[in-house]
């Protein structure tokens, strides 16, 4: 009977796996993740990638197989194990992001040395990044006609099974997890992580049962509103691939709802995160380089006090504080509110947006390369479909929009609980009396702003005019 390979990667799961259905279809399988030196992952993403793989190993001990961990460099490891084990063909989800794009050649190469079949499957995105081209045969730069070539062109593929029984080879030498010490130690701050999330395929079942059940409805007037529960919060379980994006797209389509607009606007974040990958696919440096050439020469300040001020939600705007206090506490934050923090930085404040997408990167459980750089580079104003240079979100008019009752802040920044909800998202306007009946004195119990709104948009627009802004 054949031998096959099952490589994981960004397709943690056992159902709707087609990397693990075909390696399947020709015999006995070795399922295998290589923590390869060449990945970049914060250290969220690290707690979620340790719990996450538990959680694989236990249902692949489940159904008899044992899943193999090797750390090390993928195409060494995986050409060594597959020459070893007398595999015939490596099977693997296909990888949009630009180092596992260049160790998938790399291990092609081995591969191919040894006369052993390497295939690569769609897995974690709806379509392969080459595959959608406008109407000239070019790659489509602006959203809204994106999204409709891909509604036009996919049909999500029929449910896979998740096997009963892996037929699987159990003497295959192992890393043990906890050796890879993925976790935090001194200090640990990962309480707040184990008490939002639940990582593995199961937890990302629960997650879409419950957001189709719940919210679904109502998603296109919840979305949006920071202090209630109305998003899928699937980020990360799609990120890891411990749900395919074909059985989340499915599972929606098939939803009882009685407001089509709902299902509808899901379905299109489901496709801005598609457009993500598809412009990471064409500009591997997204998150370093702006697509827009004359942000080269943005004059960025090197603020590192009030940078600091930013990260740990203490800069004296409440609902900024709020989110970073959010991605901190979680290592998740509200969509809106993320692009809320990412314009003051940016806009406000003059940092570069590079800095604050390393920062989402090392503290976002779904820190996913193509989602964080285009949307950094989108509120930046120098990604594709940018919002306008001019469109510099005001932090207090998006708290009284989003968050009219306060409950989001209030949550996340608790010594103004007790402020009224008409000056809770600005207590610097607050009379003095109302600052002492809720406890708060500004500039001790709660930071003063430290930039003033005004000055600070002014200051980001004349910058924005002196480097021009046409488009490149």
């Amino acid at each position: 009977m054949a031998i096959s390979l099952v490589w994981f990667r960004n397709d943690l799961r056992l159902a709707d796996n087609p990397a693990l259905a075909a390696g399947l279809e020709s015999g006995s399988i070795v399922p295998v993740f290589v923590l390869d030196p060449a990945a970049k992952w914060g250290g969220a993403s690290l707690w979620w990638l340790h719990h996450s793989l538990a959680s694989l190993a236990k249902d692949c001990a489940a159904r008899g197989a044992k899943l193999v961990l090797r750390r090390g460099d993928s195409a060494a490891i995986i050409a060594e194990l597959a020459r070893t084990l007398g595999a015939e063909a490596v099977h693997a989800g296909r990888a949009h992001e630009p180092w596992l794009r260049r160790v998938d050649r790399a291990v092609a190469e081995e591969l191919a040395k040894r006369d052993i079949a390497f295939h690569r499957h769609r897995s974690a995105l709806m379509f392969g990044g080459e595959q959608i081209v406008n109407k000239t045969g070019g790659v489509y730069g602006v959203y809204t006609p994106f999204s409709r070539a891909c509604f036009e062109a996919f049909s999500a593929r029929p449910a896979i099974a998740a096997p009963q029984r892996i037929g699987s080879i159990a003497d295959v030498a192992s890393d043990a997890l906890d050796d890879w010490q993925l976790l935090p130690t001194r200090p640990d701050w990962s309480a707040g992580l184990a008490e939002t999330w639940t990582p593995g395929e199961a937890g990302a079942h629960e997650r879409l049962t419950a957001f189709l059940d719940a919210d679904l409805d109502e998603y296109d007037r919840q979305r949006n509103l920071p202090g209630r529960s109305g998003t899928s919060m699937l980020s990360p379980h799609l990120h890891w691939g411990e749900i395919a994006i074909d059985a989340v797209w499915r599972a929606t389509e098939a939803a009882r709802t009685t407001r089509a607009e709902g299902r509808t606007t899901f379905l299109k974040e489901l496709v801005w995160r598609e457009f993500a990958a598809y412009l990471l696919w064409h500009n591997q440096d997204l998150d370093t380089v702006p697509m827009k050439a004359q942000f080269a020469a943005m004059p960025w300040r090197d603020a590192p006090g009030e940078l600091r001020a930013w990260q740990r939600g203490r800069t004296g705007i409440p609902i900024v504080d709020a989110g970073m206090r959010q991605l901190w506490q979680t290592g998740w934050m509200h969509n809106r509110v993320r692009m809320i923090t990412a314009s003051f930085l940016v806009k406000h404040l003059l940092i570069p947006w590079q800095t604050g997408e390393a920062w989402f990167w090392d503290c976002l459980v779904d820190a996913d390369v193509a989602s964080n750089a285009a949307s950094w580079q989108w509120v930046a104003g120098c990604g594709a479909d940018a919002a306008p240079y001019f469109r510099i979100f005001n932090p207090v008019l998006q708290g009284l929009k989003f968050d009219p009752d306060g409950a989001y802040v209030r949550r996340f920044v608790p010594e103004l609980a007790n402020l009224p909800d008409e000056v809770i998202h600005a207590p610097w306007d607050a009379p003095q009396h109302v600052l002492r009946g809720a406890g708060v004195i500004l500039g001790r119990t709660y930071p003063e702003p430290i930039v003033d709104l005004a000055s600070g948009r002014d200051r980001a627009l004349a910058a924005l005019k002196e480097i021009g802004n046409s488009p490149s």
